[in-house]
């Protein structure tokens, strides 16, 4: 008979996913150890066995949950009939407050996905891939000339909105819902003064 599921299985497990999180983005994935996510997690070694065949297992659960759910939100953001330049903000303001509270997650996934097999990077990357898409899609709205003519503009105006938003906790770790909105208000300006003004 299989073993039933606990109540609290998922409360648990997001906490060690948490913590892995705290832990990996301060030491590393290379040099943090399983004792020292139990002292992290305040838990014993075993317990998180329990859940996780290893530290591959977790890093890959950890950050297939933070890209799903990210992934998620911006695929559900209701954008039919909006201005292009009013999409283009509502995209950047909603990956700015998916990111919020998820500063461990959001680095753990810039530094550390390169320890994961290539298999399961390949499902990472696939969200990403769509993310960075949707994105796309919409400045080729907004410029229609750029995405006709010029793809790797429009590539490296992708990846540089991409960079600009990437970055926002490095200088504004503690920062709430107002502070990003703002700066998506000057993300937005940023960008769409630069591509429309050269064409």
């Amino acid at each position: 008979m299989a073993r039933p599921i606990a109540k609290d299985y998922e409360f648990k497990r997001d906490h060690i996913l948490n913590s892995a999180a705290r832990l990996f983005a301060k030491e590393g994935f290379a040099r943090a150890s399983m004792s020292a996510l139990a002292q992290e997690c305040k838990i014993s070694k075993a317990n998180i066995y329990h859940y996780y065949s290893g530290k591959d297992a977790l890093l890959f659960d950890l950050l297939d949950s933070y890209l799903k759910t990210l992934h998620q939100k911006l695929t559900s953001l209701k954008l039919d009939g909006a201005p292009p330049k009013q999409k283009f903000f509502l995209l950047v303001r909603e990956i700015l407050l998916a990111y919020q509270g998820m500063d461990y997650q959001h680095q753990v996934q810039l530094n550390e996905m390169q320890h994961l097999p290539k298999a399961q990077q390949d499902i990472l990357r696939s969200y990403q891939r769509d993310m960075i898409s949707i994105l796309r899609n919409v400045i080729s709205e907004i410029a229609p000339v750029v995405a006709a003519q010029d793809k790797s503009k429009l590539h490296a105006v992708t990846m540089s909105v991409f960079a600009m938003l990437n970055w926002f906790y490095m200088w504004n770790r503690q920062e709430g819902t107002e502070a990003r909105e703002n700066y998506a208000q000057v993300v937005t300006d940023l960008t769409l003064d630069g591509i429309i003004s050269d064409h």
